[in-house]
């Protein structure tokens, strides 16, 4: 019987397509493998053959066909088929690699981003100033920090950058004024005396030789990066403020994705396989603990699972399977960090995914790096657990009677807690 093209009772033409699941047909037993691991736990034995039959049919017609002749298809398909080419050629799309899409953060009547900014950065220095933390070492003068908050100042407007520190000190300055307790600042942050201005971070730059140009170059074309640590009890609430704020179709978690490694593919291959568990486990444990090792890593580097290799067929066909489906994605989940903002609904620069958690598990479907490539500002809210013991034990400090210690100003040559590590 000829294949017929849709009938269909409107002018609209009709397009043919097939399902195609990828340019090339890969190999059955790999593909079978790769996309059946939770549906078919094992491919061996009597059931095992059975469905690996079914799923070679469903496979097998899944392939794309090209070298049909209008004989085989009738004009009316082979029309439908040029329909779909028409189609194709239409479709072009592009990202938009070049442009920076962050989110507007609102200041008050009268101020600009670049005002504004300026005003936080400068009442947060006289602040630190009156409070006596500049200069504790007596290393730097006042006009040392003046000429390093100016030079910083002008360069991250001119980089238009204001409305980035502001984002961050808005969302930080909510967490310390309802008492959830943010870390001191970590990485290349911990360089910028303007975000020690700002209250971003608790740390001074030049008392510790902290170089700004870590943080922020002109040479480096990306975005500088902020990593702030939450009180994990408290980061939920941080995460829900922003979300307000700036919308919640504008916010989004980010996923990560959980790709084969040289020991899991070896465990999920021979299992598949019905090789027995015991067998398996042997194999996966020669591979060698080091990071980034592949299956064809280790055969170099472990002469027992070279040996196994030239040796025993069925360790060898588990290992050759391996090598093609390591490096391949086996799970999805959300970065432990990542926050997505965009200035309009997240949907109109990326798609997003829902995950096994039910509605309120959405995170973006592209990964950190693809997002920053878009432009989009993407942000890490770390919660640790280390900041909610300290703020459990000031309390606790509190709830005796007696007066909890400032964190920020705990000495780095405390000669008690030096003590104490040395236990």
């Amino acid at each position: 019987m000829k294949p017929r093209a849709p009938v269909t009772s409107t002018r609209i033409p009709s397009p043919s397509c097939h399902r195609a699941r990828g340019q090339w047909p890969a190999p059955l037993k790999k593909r079978m493998l790769a996309r059946k691991f939770r549906e078919y736990p094992c491919l061996s034995g009597r059931a095992g053959q059975l469905r690996a039959k079914a799923l070679q049919a469903q496979l097998a017609s899944e392939k794309l066909r090209i070298y049909l002749s209008r004989d085989v298809l009738g004009t009316e398909l082979c029309g439908a088929m040029k329909n779909t080419l028409a189609i194709a050629k239409r479709c072009h799309f592009a990202f938009d690699t070049g442009s920076k899409h962050y989110p507007v953060f609102r200041v008050p009547e009268g101020e600009t981003l670049n005002s504004y900014f300026m005003k936080v950065a400068r009442e947060g220095f006289e602040r630190r100033l009156a409070q006596g933390l500049l200069g504790r070492a007596g290393a730097h003068s006042k006009e040392d920090y003046e000429e390093r908050l100016h030079r910083e100042l002008d360069l991250i407007q001119k980089m238009d950058l204001a409305g980035y520190f502001l984002i961050v000190w808005d969302f930080i300055r909510y967490a310390k004024d309802r008492g959830i307790p943010v870390g001191p600042g970590r990485g290349s942050a911990a360089g910028s005396f303007v975000s020690y201005c700002m209250g971003i971070t608790d740390i001074d730059p030049l008392k510790y030789g902290l170089l700004f140009e870590r943080f922020l170059n002109p040479e480096r074309i990306s975005m500088p990066d902020i990593d702030i640590d939450f009180c994990i009890r408290g980061r939920g609430q941080v995460i829900e403020y922003v979300t307000e704020k700036y919308g919640r179709e504008n916010v989004a978690q980010i996923i990560t994705f959980g790709e084969m490694k040289a020991r899991l593919a070896i465990r999920d291959v021979g299992r598949a396989l019905a090789v027995p568990l015991d067998k398996v486990d042997r194999v996966a444990k020669l591979v060698p603990e080091e990071l980034g090792v592949t299956v064809e890593g280790a055969l170099s580097l472990a002469p027992q699972l070279k040996s196994l290799h030239g040796t025993d067929a069925e360790v060898r066909e588990v290992l050759e399977i391996a090598k093609r489906l390591e490096g391949l994605t086996r799970h999805a989940s959300t970065h432990a960090a990542g926050v997505v903002i965009a200035p309009r609904p997240i949907t109109e620069f990326l798609p997003l995914h829902r995950g096994s958690g039910g509605k309120e598990d959405i995170t973006t479907q592209y990964s950190k790096d693809e997002i920053e490539a878009l432009g989009l500002l993407k942000m890490d809210f770390l919660g640790l657990r280390t900041l909610t013991i300290l703020d459990d034990a000031q309390q606790l400090i509190r709830r005796s009677g007696q007066e909890a210690p400032d964190l920020t100003a705990v000495p780095l040559d405390d000669e008690a807690t030096l003590a104490l590590f040395g236990r």
